[in-house]
């Protein structure tokens, strides 16, 4: 595998045998998914994709025309922005069923289908339970950071129109797994309009996936990173959990159409196959997974300026979980658990602990609050503290498996505390996700061993 352009400066290094805290590379932009890209594929393989770019820009157009059309009924120039918030609050999919038939609940899911997007799908970060959105209200939140510059990698074409459907964030499949607790808890009377958001929500994800079986973060497509394949916030995962709810046509989802279950089905399938087909092989071995996969070529690439295309932890510590969770798991998922899980032992770090400056959120494997007094002099710091751990650092360069940072200015750095002082408290640099996948491992291993 090609090792991304970021990296190549750190195998320097690490012939040198420099320890000392350096900048190690830059971050470089995420490609689009383009006409002209997919002109350049094998002939034999340019008609899927040319089709999906097709249908992007036609649902793009649709959308555009659709909201140019109520503002003006409105009497509008712009749409007004609606209330922010983190949607899974008001969307709860831990209680017993019968609580999805409360008034809260049907609130909540009057509300969900308020903001439903013309394209099926949701935006994210949006407050799902004061209100019904409104004619000539924006269906996407203010979700531009206070940081941004005009070359940012997040700075939007359009600040109107910024993860108009996405799966950032746990949106659109969060709000179809609470729509069918709700239809089903509901009955098919107060359920119907429900139905109908859900079905259109399904429609979404199929329209939304990639020919080769993976899923954007934003789709239509809205270019940069947000056309990579998303591992990050689970969105492949989540998306195959929902199709596959809907192919097995059991509670909640036994009131999907018969004919719709087979199409999700293939399309669950396809998504799995993706996932696999992206785990990242280092010198022919497989190892694990980035935040985000170049849709044509499936190779590591950036997100955020300060996300670079590197061996993430913490995501693949999810894709592990869900890839276990199979009932019948092929000898492919059975070798990439295993590797994965191999990575995951070989990266852990022991006898330290992950320390935040006060005021920012503690973490797993946090240390404990600093005491009361004057405001300590570093940020964030690892800490030696005997039989600590393990943790892992969220980001890990392919070449050499050392711990990676990334900065806003899209500098890649090899020491944590030589990041800006933003960047060191507004990002988890470290955690323990591997390690409670580690634990479900050893059991899962005994009945899924390993190809000899």
């Amino acid at each position: 595998m090609p090792l991304p352009r970021v990296f190549l400066p750190a195998l320097l290094l690490a012939a040198a045998g420099r320890l000392a805290a350096a900048v190690i590379g830059a971050n470089p932009p995420a490609l689009s998914l383009t006409a002209e890209r997919v002109a350049a594929l094998p002939a034999g393989e340019r008609a899927p994709w040319q089709d999906y770019l097709e249908r992007s820009q036609r649902r793009h157009e649709a959308d555009r025309a659709f909201v140019a059309a109520e503002l003006k009924a409105a009497g509008l120039e712009k749409p007004v922005m609606p209330p922010e918030g983190f949607g899974r609050g008001a969307m709860p999919l831990d209680r017993a069923p019968e609580w999805y038939a409360t008034a809260f609940a049907l609130q909540s899911a009057d509300a969900i289908v308020s903001y439903q997007l013309p394209n099926g799908g949701w935006g994210k970060n949006l407050a799902m339970h004061d209100h019904r959105r409104k004619p000539g209200e924006s269906f996407i939140a203010n979700n531009l950071s206070r940081y941004l510059a005009p070359d940012d990698y997040d700075t939007p074409r359009d600040r109107y129109w910024n993860y108009f459907g996405t799966l950032d964030n746990d949106a659109t499949t969060t709000q179809l797994r609470f729509l069918a607790a709700v239809i089903t808890a509901a009955g098919p009377q107060r359920g119907a309009a429900y139905q109908a958001a859900f079905l259109r929500g399904v429609d979404y994800l199929l329209a939304a996936q990639y020919p080769n079986g993976g899923w954007p973060q934003v789709w239509p497509l809205e270019g940069g990173y947000h056309d990579a394949i998303t591992i990050n916030d689970n969105a492949v995962d989540q998306a195959v959990l929902v199709l596959q709810g809907v192919a097995g046509g059991r509670a909640p989802y036994a009131f999907v159409p018969a004919g719709l279950r087979p199409k999700a089905a293939a399309a669950a399938a396809r998504g799995i196959a993706c996932l696999l087909a992206c785990q990242i092989r280092v010198n022919g071995k497989l190892t694990v997974w980035c935040q985000q996969h170049d849709p044509l070529t499936l190779q590591p690439t950036s997100a955020r300026n300060f996300e670079p295309p590197a061996l993430c932890s913490e995501e693949s510590a999810h894709v592990v979980e869900f890839l276990m969770s199979l009932p019948s798991p092929s000898p492919a998922v059975v070798a990439s658990v295993h590797a994965a899980a191999a990575w995951f032992k070989q990266t852990a770090i022991h006898g330290v602990v992950w320390q935040r400056s006060r005021g920012s959120r503690s973490r797993p494997g946090a240390a404990a609050p600093a005491p009361a007094g004057p405001a300590p002099a570093f940020i964030s710091r690892l800490v030696p503290t005997p039989g600590a751990g393990p943790i892992w650092a969220r980001y890990y360069d392919p070449a050499t498996d050392r711990p990676v940072f990334g900065d806003r200015d899209k500098t890649v750095r090899d020491q944590v505390t030589d990041l800006s002082a933003e960047r060191q408290r507004g990002y988890q640099w470290y955690g323990d996700e591997p390690k409670a996948v580690l634990e479900d491992y050893a059991a899962w291993a005994g009945r899924h061993p390993a190809a000899p």
